[in-house]
């Protein structure tokens, strides 16, 4: 495995439900039904799941979020 992929492999709960979270942003950001910024978007999501990420590491995923979109 790459270290990129290992870096975003999920190793617990938490990590799964990120994943999850950060795959269905990206989908509705892709679909245009994310209207608002996506690290807030992004936030209250992974809140509703019960996964508390400090604001840099929402920030830095949202990044890739849009990047990933943009492409």
């Amino acid at each position: 495995m790459a270290s990129d992929e290992r870096q975003h492999a999920p190793e617990n709960d938490d990590d799964e439900a990120v994943e999850q979270v950060v795959d269905e942003v990206r989908e509705d950001v892709r679909h245009g039904h994310v209207e608002d910024d996506v690290s807030h978007v992004l936030d209250e999501r992974l809140e509703e799941a019960g996964v508390h990420l400090r604001p840099e590491v929402v920030d830095d995923l949202a990044e890739d979020i849009e990047n990933d979109v943009s492409i």
